[in-house]
């Protein structure tokens, strides 16, 4: 395991060493995530959808497509199967 340093600005900017963008896999305007543990470790991640455009695809296809009100009404059943379904 290695260990980087980098310095924090006033303004509570760091700026992330070439290294770790490189191991990352990240670049200019991307999204990182920090994941605070419970023994009060840090992670750093890439996070797996990291916008809106990235989510196409994500959650599969109809067989055919939804007029909206069948849609609203599958949204309203499954918010009202939630709520009783919550501990």
């Amino acid at each position: 395991m290695r260990e980087i340093v980098a310095t924090i600005t006033s303004k509570g900017q760091v700026t992330m060493p070439a290294e770790v963008r490189r191991h990352l896999r990240v670049g200019e305007k991307d999204k990182i995530v920090f994941v605070l543990r419970p023994d009060g470790g840090v992670e750093l991640k890439v996070p797996l959808y990291p916008n809106v455009a990235s989510l196409v695809g994500a959650a599969g296809s109809l067989k055919k497509p939804l007029e909206w009100q069948e849609l609203r009404d599958l949204a309203r059943q499954e918010r009202i199967k939630d709520k009783f379904l919550r501990p």
